[in-house]
């Protein structure tokens, strides 16, 4: 347990609580070292009595006792925020999960700021989240570690280049909406051949984490794997044929591509 890392938090949305929780249940700091800041008091409210967290009632208090901030506030928001900051500052390490808000934007406030993005996602409120972390040349390796470690309480967390990161914010962060409306697609279909839907739904959520999972276990070799379940002349083989003549990979394409250019039209 790192008692000694103070730690700020300024949003206390859905992705900030995951965080804080695979941080609370991990023991990665004392939660009284942990304080608390939204606009909406109730959502403070909830992870405070939920895991003993600190209220606090301002950004700059926030600023004045933390070592670490976690800035989740909605990115339209940015301007408001670091106004306050940026009068308080005092050399704490921001980390900013807010999405398409690129590091110079940061310096533009503050000349000397130390700060790292994060993408994180919304698995991370079941533990299986997927982050990436990026910082400026001249952040401290130690930082950059502490970011690490910090995602790394609720999933999988990898450190890349800030030109990759809405790339990243298409892929996964928006990502899990897209692997939600395709297991509900699949379980929609199945339904419409005679499963009901609940059935079908927990058939391909099931079968959708499964392979996931057996992905990752063997090194992302998917062509092998396809050849595992397929038969030439089988069931499974017909369905291949069925994927590889639609418009299946420009649709993708098109998705990630497009979600990353609205990524990097917010900074």
């Amino acid at each position: 347990m790192k008692s000694n890392v103070k730690l700020g938090v300024i949003g206390c949305g859905k992705m900030a609580s995951a965080i804080l929780t695979g941080v609370f249940k991990n023991k990665f700091l004392n939660p009284e070292n942990i304080f608390l800041y939204d606009v909406d008091l109730n959502a403070s409210k909830l992870l405070s009595e939920k895991f003993g967290f600190k209220i606090v009632d301002s950004i700059e208090n926030i600023v004045d006792i933390s070592d670490v901030i976690l800035l989740a506030v909605k990115p339209f928001k940015i301007d408001d925020v670091m106004n306050v900051i940026k009068k308080n500052y005092k050399n704490n390490l921001i980390l900013s999960i807010l999405a398409g808000v690129k590091l110079k934007k940061y310096m533009s406030y503050i000349d000397n700021i130390k700060v790292i993005r994060i993408m994180p996602n919304t698995p991370a409120l079941v533990n299986e989240g997927m982050s990436a972390v990026c910082a400026s040349d001249d952040i401290d390796s130690s930082d950059v570690e502490f970011a690490l470690n910090f995602m790394g309480n609720c999933g999988k967390v990898i450190k890349i280049s800030e030109e990759k990161i809405d790339i990243i914010t298409a892929l996964s962060g928006s990502g899990p909406a897209f692997y939600f409306k395709i297991i509900e697609e699949f379980a929609k279909c199945a339904s419409k051949l005679g499963l009901n839907f609940d059935e079908a739904m927990l058939l391909a959520s099931q079968t959708a984490l499964g392979s996931a999972k057996m992905l990752i276990e063997n090194n992302f070799d998917a062509e092998t794997l396809i050849k595992n379940v397929t038969t030439p002349g089988g069931c499974t083989a017909v369905g291949n044929d069925v994927l590889n003549s639609s418009n299946i990979s420009n649709i993708l394409y098109d998705t990630l591509s497009k979600t990353a250019k609205k990524a990097s039209e917010l900074g």
